[in-house]
C-alpha cells in the first residue's frame, strides 16, 4: 500500500468508515470534497507527475467534471444503488472521457463513485466499458485495497521497486492496472480482428505453438491477447531498463526496437507477431497507456528474473499446468548454474528450453561477475558473454520475455557504459529438431530453409554458413534485405545490393548466394508471400549454427517442457514414440500415457549442441529417478541412425521433499556429461542427493534459501515397471459413495412417551461443520424408518492404526444384495424407507449440479456398495487420507464401508495382523514416497501403496508368522488405550502413532517391513 503517516492512516481510515456508510446522508458535494482528500492524502505520490486535484473542471460548454487528476475522470454521486442514477451518470461520464480524449489524443479512464463502491470504465468507439470494481465493506473498510485500487486506475506512483509482490500487486491479473490494459486491448482486437495483417500473426502464433506445445494449447483469443499484453509489456520494460523516457517515444520504435538498433543493441526487440497493436486504430494510445504504468517501477532493481513472475501472474495457473510450463524458482536456478558452470569465462552454455530467461539470468550474471574479478573490460566483458551464454525456446512469448531478461541481467549501467555494438543470443528454435531428424539443413557450407512449406521451419532460403559466424552482422543483413524486398518497387525489379554488399563488407565469395535469396525474397513480396521471413530466418540458423560439431557448447542448464504422451497431438505422437524406440527411451506397456517428453529433450538436446566431454545439468520430474519408464533415459545410452550419444551421469538431486513444493509434480536435477565413446554410457546412480526443509517465503536467492534446506545422501529406492505389483493391489476396493451426508448419516432418537413399533428407529440427519454447499444448508431429514435399514457405518474418520472407532450409523436401502430405489416396488413395502428416499432422490434431483447419476447410481458408483456384500467376516481396512495409511481390522459383517475407506478381505486374522503391521509402518511412508509425483504435501499415499511388492500372507514363512505376531500385539496394545474418542480423529491418529512409535514393538516391525519391501 502506499505510504502515509499514522495520522494521516488514522483520519482516512475515519474518513472511509464514513463513505462505507450507506445508511449515512451525506451530500455530492461531501462525498467530491472526501474523495479529493484520499487522492491527495493517501501517498499515490501526484507531485512526482506534477498532478492537481481539480475540482468541478471545465469541460465543452458549461459543463464541469467533478474531479479530474491526470488522465482520470471521476463522476460522484450520491448513491448507485438505483440502476437510473447509474445509467444517466455512465452517459456524462463518457461524454466527459470523450472530450478529453479528443482535446489530448490521450487515453482516459472514468472512475464513477459513490464513496462506498468504485467503477472503473473504459471508452471505446464511444462506448462506455466497465472494467473493475472495488467496494468498501461496511464497518470496516479496507484502506490499503482501495489505496492499491486507486492507484492501479491513476498509475501514479514511481520508483517501485520490482519485487514479486509488487510485480503481482501492481500488474497481475487481480489489479486494476491489468484489467483496464487488457479491457482496452480487448476491445481493439475485437474491432479489427478480420484485418489480414492481424489473422496472419494470430495464425502464426497457434501455428508455432501447438508444434511446440501440443494438445494443451488450443487457440484461444484470451490467450492471444494476453501473450501480447506480456510480450508489449516486455519490449517496453526493456526500453526502461536502458532509462529511455518511454512517454516521450512513439509507440512504433518501442515494439520494433528502433531505439535499441541506435544504442547498438540488437536482438532485444524486434517486430513479430504481436505488434498487430499497431497496425490498428486505437493502438498508439493503448501503447501510450501501457508505457505509463509500467514506468511506475524502477526497473534497474533488478536481481532475478522478474519477467516470470509477470508471465506467472498473467497466466493463470491452470493455463500454465495444462501447457506444460513449470518455471524454475530463482534460488535453484542460481545453485544449479554455480554448480555447472565451473568456467565461466572458459565454457559456453546453452539452455535450450529458456523460458522466461531464469537461468540465463545467473549465467550471465556468473560470467560478468566473474569477468570483473579477472579484469576485463567492460567493452570485452560484453562480447564475451554475447559468445557464451546461448538461449533457445520454441515459444515465441517466452523469448521475447528472455531476451528482455537477459539486458535486465546485464544491467543498466554496463549497458550505458564504455562499450561495443552487442547482440543478444536469444532464438526462437525448435531445439528438438521434431522435423529435422536426418536432415542436415546445412547443404555443403550453406544453411538452406523452406518457404514453400506449410512447416515454420524448413528448407529453401541459401546462406552461407561463414556469415552466421558474426551474430550480430547476419541478423542486420537479413533485416536489411527483407525490408529492401518489401520496400516500393515494380513488380518482378530486384534492387541492387552493393551499398549493402560494401557497408557490410560481406566477403566476395558469400555474394551470390546473397542475391540468389534475395530474388527470391522479392519473389516472396510480389506474391504476398512475405510473411516476416526475418523473423524465422534469423531464429532458424541459430540452433542450427549450433548444432554444428565445431560450434556445439561446453555446458547446457534448464528445465525442459515436461509433457506427458497423453496430451501431445497424434502425429507428435508418433514422432515422439519414433524418436523414443531408436533411442531406447520407449517403455510402453500400460505406461505409455506417463511417459514424458523432457527425458527425450535431454537426450536429443545433448546430440544436438553438446560437445564431447560437455557438461549438463536439468530439472526434471522426480520419476527421472526412480520410475521404471524412466529407465532408458537413466542409461546414458542413446542410439539412433546418424550416431550413438552417450552420456555419463555424475549425479542428482531429490527435491520431492521440500515444501511448499513450488511445481505441480515432485522434482529432480540430474547432472552428467556427453562423452565420445559409443561404449561410454554410466547409468544414473541410485544414491543422490535428498534436499529436505520449509522454503522461507519471500526468498528468491539461494543465500536466501540455503539455511533453511538439509541436503544428504540418500538411495533411491527403484522400482521398474517390470516389478510385479503386490498381488494384494486387485483385491482392495474404495467403499460406497454415501453422500450427501444430510440424506444417509443419522442419529437414533430416543423413543418418545408412546414408543415405536417393533422394527422401526426415530432417526435425525447427523450434521457436520465439515458439510458443503448446497447440503449443509438443507434442513435436517428426521422421521421413523425400518430398523433393518439402518447400517452401521464406517467412514474415513473412523479409523485409527490398529483400532475402529465405533462406527456410525446410515440409512441405505439395501435389501440382500439389492438396491432398491424409488421406482422399485419393492420399495412401497417398507413405507417408512419409502418416504424417506424418495424425499432424498428429490433433493438429489433439484441440487446435484452438473452431477448425472441417480442418488442410488451415485451410492453404487463401481459397485461400491453391492460389491461389498455378502460381506466376508474379516476385512482389512485403510483410509485414503493423511501423509501415512491407518489400517484397522474390521470383524463386522454388517458394516458398510464409505469411499473414504479402501477394504480388502483376509481369510485370517493372521493375514489380517499381517496386513495392518506393514499398512501402519512409518518406514511404508517412506518406501511408498519414490512412487508418488503428484499432491502438495504427496497425501495420495493410498493410490501408490500397492505399488510395492507386498507378497501374500505365507504363515510358513517366518517373517511374514513374526509381522503377523507383532501385527497382533499391537492391536492389543492400541485397543487398551484410553482414548478420547470425542477428539477429532487427525488429533487420535496422531496420539496413537506417537505411542505406538514408542512401544516395545516399534523397531522391530520397521526393521521386518525394511527388509521385506525395500529390496
Amino acid at each position: 500500500m502506499p505510504a502515509t503517516s499514522d495520522l494521516e492512516r488514522e483520519d482516512l481510515q475515519d474518513l472511509l468508515r464514513r463513505l462505507a456508510d450507506r445508511k449515512r446522508v451525506r451530500s455530492e458535494a461531501t462525498i467530491q470534497a472526501d474523495v479529493r482528500q484520499i487522492l491527495l492524502t493517501g501517498g499515490l505520490d501526484l507531485a512526482e507527475h506534477d498532478l492537481e486535484v481539480h475540482l468541478e473542471a471545465q469541460v465543452g460548454n458549461r459543463r464541469r467534471i467533478d474531479i479530474e487528476v491526470g488522465y482520470t475522470v471521476i463522476e460522484v454521486k450520491k448513491s448507485l444503488t438505483s440502476e437510473a442514477v447509474v445509467r444517466d451518470a455512465e452517459i456524462q461520464l463518457g461524454d466527459y472521457i470523450a472530450m478529453r480524449m479528443r482535446e489530448t489524443g490521450q487515453q482516459y479512464v472514468g472512475i464513477l463513485t459513490d464513496g462506498a463502491e468504485w467503477r472503473a470504465y473504459r471508452l471505446h468507439n464511444d462506448v462506455l466499458k466497465e472494467v473493475t470494481t472495488h467496494v468498501l465493506k461496511t464497518g470496516r473498510p479496507d484502506l490499503g485495497a482501495l489505496l492499491s485500487w486507486l492507484e492501479g486506475v491513476l498509475a501514479t506512483r514511481q520508483n517501485v521497486p520490482p519485487t514479486p509482490f509488487e510485480i503481482r500487486n501492481r500488474l497481475g491479473a487481480d489489479s486494476a492496472s491489468y484489467m483496464l490494459d487488457r479491457a482496452s486491448l480487448h476491445l481493439l482486437y475485437e474491432e479489427h480482428e478480420q484485418l489480414p495483417t492481424v489473422q496472419l500473426k494470430r495464425q502464426l502464433w497457434s501455428q508455432l505453438l501447438g508444434s511446440a506445445l501440443g494438445t494443451q494449447f488450443t487457440d484461444d483469443t484470451d490467450l492471444f491477447l494476453e501473450h501480447t499484453l506480456l510480450v508489449n509489456s516486455a519490449e517496453i520494460i526493456a526500453h526502461l531498463v536502458l532509462g529511455f523516457d518511454v512517454a516521450s517515444l512513439q509507440p512504433a520504435s518501442l515494439l520494433s526496437g528502433e531505439h535499441f538498433k541506435r544504442a547498438r543493441i540488437s536482438g532485444v526487440v524486434e517486430q513479430d507477431f504481436f505488434d498487430w497493436v499497431l497496425e490498428v486504430p486505437g493502438g498508439d494510445s493503448f501503447v501510450r497507456s501501457l508505457a505509463r504504468r509500467l514506468a511506475r517501477f524502477d526497473w534497474r532493481q533488478v536481481n532475478h528474473d522478474v519477467l516470470k513472475v509477470l508471465y506467472e501472474s498473467i497466466i493463470g495457473t491452470e493455463t500454465r499446468v495444462s501447457l506444460g510450463e513449470y518455471y524454475t524458482p530463482d534460488w535453484l536456478a542460481e545453485r544449479i548454474v554455480s554448480e555447472a558452470v565451473t568456467n565461466p569465462l572458459g565454457q559456453r552454455v546453452l539452455d535450450p528450453s529458456c523460458g522466461s530467461g531464469t537461468f540465463l539470468f545467473h549465467a550471465v550474471r556468473r560470467y560478468l561477475t566473474t569477468a570483473e574479478q579477472h579484469g576485463l573490460s567492460l567493452a570485452d566483458a560484453l562480447e564475451g558473454l554475447t559468445r557464451h551464454v546461448y538461449g533457445l525456446d520454441l515459444h515465441p512469448v517466452a523469448v521475447a520475455l528472455a531476451r528482455v531478461t537477459y539486458v535486465l541481467a546485464i544491467g543498466p549501467e554496463r549497458l550505458t557504459g564504455n562499450r561495443r555494438g552487442i547482440h543478444v543470443p536469444v532464438y526462437l528454435g525448435d531445439s528438438m529438431q521434431w522435423r529435422q531428424e536426418n536432415v542436415d539443413l546445412f547443404t555443403g557450407d550453406n544453411l538452406v530453409i523452406s518457404t514453400t512449406g506449410d512447416q515454420l521451419f524448413g528448407n529453401e532460403l541459401n546462406f552461407p554458413e561463414g556469415l552466421l559466424d558474426d551474430v550480430g552482422r547476419f541478423d542486420t543483413m537479413i533485416l536489411e534485405l527483407t525490408a529492401l524486398a518489401g520496400s516500393p518497387r515494380a513488380t518482378g525489379t530486384v534492387p541492387s545490393l552493393v551499398s549493402l554488399f560494401n557497408r557490410m563488407a560481406i566477403e566476395p565469395q558469400y555474394q551470390d548466394a546473397i542475391k540468389d535469396s534475395f530474388r527470391h525474397l522479392c519473389h516472396l513480396h510480389d506474391i504476398g508471400r512475405n510473411h516476416i521471413w526475418s523473423y524465422y530466418v534469423r531464429n532458424l540458423a541459430r540452433p542450427m549454427w549450433l548444432s554444428r560439431p565445431k560450434n556445439r557448447v561446453d555446458v547446457m542448464v534448464g528445465n525442459p517442457p515436461w509433457l506427458a504422451y497423453r496430451r501431445m497431438p497424434k502425429k507428435l505422437q508418433e514422432r515422439f514414440r519414433e524418436l523414443c524406440e531408436v533411442r531406447g527411451l520407449w517403455h510402453g506397456r500400460e505406461v505409455a500415457t506417463h511417459q514424458d517428453l523432457s527425458g527425450l529433450f535431454v537426450a536429443r538436446t545433448v546430440q544436438q549442441f553438446l560437445s564431447t566431454d560437455g557438461k549438463f545439468a536439468f530439472v526434471l520430474p522426480n520419476a527421472a529417478l526412480d520410475r521404471g519408464y524412466f529407465g532408458g533415459f537413466r542409461s546414458g545410452h542413446y542410439a539412433d541412425p546418424s550416431e550413438v550419444t552417450t552420456v555419463e551421469f555424475t549425479g542428482s538431486w531429490d527435491l520431492r521433499r521440500l515444501r511448499p513444493h513450488f511445481f505441480p509434480r515432485g522434482g529432480s536435477v540430474v547432472f552428467g556429461r556427453r562423452t565420445g565413446m559409443e561404449d561410454g554410457a554410466t547409468p544414473l546412480p541410485a544414491s543422490t542427493i535428498r534436499w529436505t526443509g520449509r522454503l522461507p517465503k519471500g526468498s528468491d536467492t539461494w543465500d536466501g534459501v540455503a539455511q533453511a534446506l538439509t541436503l544428504e545422501s540418500a538411495t533411491l529406492a527403484r522400482y521398474t515397471n517390470d516389478l510385479l505389483e503386490s498381488p494384494y493391489k486387485p483385491r482392495f476396493l474404495e467403499g460406497a459413495t454415501i453422500t450427501p451426508r444430510v440424506v444417509f448419516m443419522i442419529i437414533e432418537q430416543p423413543a418418545g412417551p408412546l414408543g415405536l413399533p417393533a422394527g422401526r428407529a426415530d432417526v435425525v440427519s447427523e450434521r457436520s461443520s465439515t458439510e458443503k454447499e448446497p447440503w449443509k444448508f438443507m434442513p435436517a431429514f428426521e422421521r421413523v424408518v425400518e430398523s433393518e435399514f439402518v447400517w452401521p457405518a464406517l467412514l474415513g474418520e473412523s479409523i485409527l492404526p490398529y483400532r475402529v472407532l465405533p462406527p456410525r450409523k446410515a440409512v441405505i436401502p439395501l435389501v440382500g444384495d439389492e438396491l432398491l430405489d424409488g421406482d422399485n416396488p419393492r420399495i412401497d413395502m417398507y413405507p417408512d424407507l419409502a418416504s424417506w428416499w424418495r424425499k432424498a432422490e428429490k433433493i438429489w434431483h433439484d441440487h446435484r449440479s452438473s452431477e448425472r447419476l441417480t442418488l442410488t447410481e451415485r451410492l453404487n458408483f463401481r459397485k461400491g456398495l453391492t460389491g461389498q456384500f455378502p460381506a466376508a467376516p474379516l476385512r482389512v481396512v485403510y483410509a485414503k487420507s493423511g501423509m501415512h495409511i491407518s489400517a484397522a481390522l474390521v470383524d463386522d459383517p454388517t458394516a458398510v464401508i464409505d469411499h473414504t475407506l479402501y477394504w480388502g478381505t483376509v481369510a485370517s486374522r493372521s493375514e489380517g495382523y499381517f496386513l495392518c503391521a506393514i499398512l501402519n509402518s512409518p518406514e511404508l511412508t517412506d518406501l511408498v514416497r519414490p512412487l508418488m509425483s503428484y499432491g502438495k504435501d504427496e497425501r495420495h499415499i493410498d493410490k501408490h501403496v500397492w505399488k510395492l511388492p507386498i507378497p501374500l500372507y505365507d504363515p510358513s514363512n517366518e517373517v511374514h508368522a513374526r509381522l503377523a505376531t507383532l501385527g497382533g500385539l499391537g492391536a492389543g496394545f492400541v485397543a487398551a488405550l484410553d482414548l478420547d474418542e470425542s477428539k477429532n480423529f487427525v488429533s487420535l491418529r496422531q496420539d496413537v502413532r506417537k505411542v505406538l512409535a514408542q512401544g516395545p514393538y516399534a523397531s522391530e516391525v520397521d526393521e521386518l517391513v525394511v527388509g521385506l519391501l525395500d529390496q
